[in-house]
């Protein structure tokens, strides 16, 4: 799996973390050249950036969940007090995948403009009125979507702690919208934008401001 750890400090763990997975047709240096590492060290937050990146040719057959279990949360989990985990679109969707398999090893999930699955599964939901309301009966072992939505459904916080950052024009709108609902209004923020890095980035950067500011000044 590929990975890269930018520390809060030169040569130093600051013992919070953030593991970032990219979107679909992402790269990792995305990320820096978008500004998010830069945003970071502005507000001299202690928090460590690990962007990783699951192999591709595994991310249907759920060995990603292994690889990013063994190769990144538990060497992190073991050296950082407090664990977020989060992605843009597609990297979201597996952060909540993972979440749902592994709830322990997660404190916080940031979720930036996710991907939520096809609209069968949110359709079925939105008949339901909320998603408290929707009970999916059992699900076989490779339906990842309806997995995410039952554990959004039965989330309770803390722990642990959800940032949805969503921009107005963004073509998972109704999706995310459902996902919105069913959130305390202080977890969602909406900006205006679509599904791309300057709002993803501007997400990122109320995230840090909203989110961890406070937690760790």
């Amino acid at each position: 799996m590929q990975t890269l750890r930018i520390a809060a400090a030169p040569g130093t763990a600051s013992g919070n973390c953030i593991v970032l997975l990219p979107g679909a047709q992402q790269q990792l240096e995305d990320f820096l050249q978008a500004g998010f590492d830069l945003a970071v060290r502005q507000r001299q937050l202690p928090l460590d950036l690990i962007l990783a990146a699951p192999p591709r040719a595994h991310l249907t057959d759920r060995a990603w969940l292994a690889l990013l279990l063994d190769q990144v949360i538990r060497p992190q989990r073991a050296r950082c007090q407090v664990l977020w985990l989060g992605g843009i679109s597609l990297g979201s969707f597996m952060a909540l995948r993972f979440a749902a398999e592994y709830p322990a090893l997660v404190d916080g999930l940031c979720l930036l403009a996710p991907y939520l699955g096809s609209r069968i599964a949110a359709a079925e939901i939105a008949r339901c009125g909320t998603l408290a309301a929707w009970h999916p009966g059992e699900l076989s072992a490779d339906d990842d979507e309806r997995y995410v939505w039952r554990y959004l459904r039965d989330l309770h916080a803390p722990p642990p702690h959800v940032f949805l950052g969503l921009g107005k024009d963004d073509r998972f709108a109704d999706t995310q919208g459902l996902l919105a609902a069913a959130l305390p209004p202080a977890s969602s923020t909406r900006i205006e934008g679509g599904h791309e890095w300057p709002v993803w980035r501007q997400l990122w950067d109320c995230f840090l401001d909203r989110q961890l500011r406070g937690e760790y000044a």
